[in-house]
């Protein structure tokens, strides 16, 4: 079922796979990308790779109802394919390339008992694959790393990235983004039973993790001036002072919390809105390529029929035990 070329680079043939034809093996892994520098796409901090049995448990997606919704998103007509030549290109070729990972708990996660990757960025690729071929399971994933991004879509490897991928005036000069199609900030987690902590005003005076070499220390510095700030090597390292009571609250990227939140249900929440500079995720593209106006659309489309809402709720909140699912962004902003 799976094919491995170039490297570390992995081509998963959807179709393939349900047609039970092997199991994935040799996979190296490689976690879920922000603005990360680092060779894996990852949060600050994170570490990539499966979860342990015990997080597992209380982490599994609804399989049953993301099938059913990445199965329900819509189609274009033929119209619209017409006028896009990115578009037209992947209906000619009867498959959705795409670059992304597949060892992201809440984005793209692989499921090594049925072969199939869950989550939200998954869920957006495999319903833009129905939207243009009818087949949400028409595409092909290659794993990409932080320093492959780029060189997969100038080298005609993939149509599009979907990797957690940061939008930033340097990656733009290289390539084209559609979206954003998600936003993260700065989040605070502090463990369930605290009724003390409620938002970053209340972090003054108190004990608060961050991770250094993340952007957490500069923005604590300046929304919570009166923080007691403790820099952390790793993330595991930040939650366990938070877990022994050494420090009141963690900060770092809202979507790694969740994730945290997601592998030990129940033990932490997060405190009041997320805080900082915004930090758009974008969907790669070849640079001026005509996709992006084409993936706009299809995104303005799902967010527009309450589809986009739906996947977050069942890939992230449901799993995070987050009840409201937030605005999606405005596209092209």
């Amino acid at each position: 079922m799976s094919k491995l070329s170039l490297g570390n680079r992995l081509v998963l043939n959807r179709r393939q796979a349900l047609a039970g034809l092997g199991a994935l093996t040799g996979v190296a892994a490689f976690g879920l990308a922000g603005c990360s520098d680092e060779e894996a796409p990852a949060p600050e901090g994170s570490s990539a790779g499966s979860t342990t049995d015990e997080e597992s448990e209380g982490a599994q997606i609804d399989a049953a109802a993301y099938d059913e919704l990445v199965a329900s998103g819509p189609v274009a007509d033929a119209a619209a394919i017409e006028a896009s030549e990115w578009a037209t290109k992947i209906k000619e070729a009867g498959t959705l390339r795409v670059g992304g990972v597949q060892t992201s708990m809440l984005f793209c996660l692989m499921n090594e008992k049925d072969n199939k990757v869950r989550g939200f960025d998954a869920g957006l690729f495999q319903m833009l694959a129905n939207y243009i071929l009818g087949d949400p399971d028409a595409y092909e994933l290659t794993q990409v790393t932080s320093d492959t991004r780029e060189s997969v879509l100038t080298n005609d490897q993939v149509d599009a990235v979907f990797a957690t991928y940061s939008i930033t005036d340097e990656r733009k000069e290289i390539i084209s983004f559609a979206g954003p199609y998600y936003t993260t900030q700065q989040g605070i987690l502090v463990m369930a039973d605290n009724t003390d902590i409620n938002g970053v005003d209340d972090l003054a005076g108190k004990n608060v993790a961050a991770q250094s070499g993340s952007t957490g220390p500069s923005v604590l510095e300046e929304y919570a001036p009166e923080a007691k700030v403790q820099e952390f090597t790793t993330d595991e390292e930040a939650r366990t002072a938070l877990e022994q009571g050494r420090v009141d609250a963690y900060v770092i990227d809202a979507t790694m919390q969740m994730g945290a939140m997601t592998r030990n249900p129940g033990k932490y929440r997060l405190a009041g809105e997320e805080f900082g500079p915004v930090d758009p995720y974008g969907i790669g593209l070849p640079h001026d390529s005509d996709g992006v106006a084409f993936v706009n659309e299809f995104l303005t489309t799902i967010e527009e029929d309450g589809t986009w809402s739906e996947l977050w709720q069942v890939c992230i909140g449901d799993r995070a035990e987050i009840e409201e699912a937030p605005e999606p962004p405005a596209i092209g902003a």
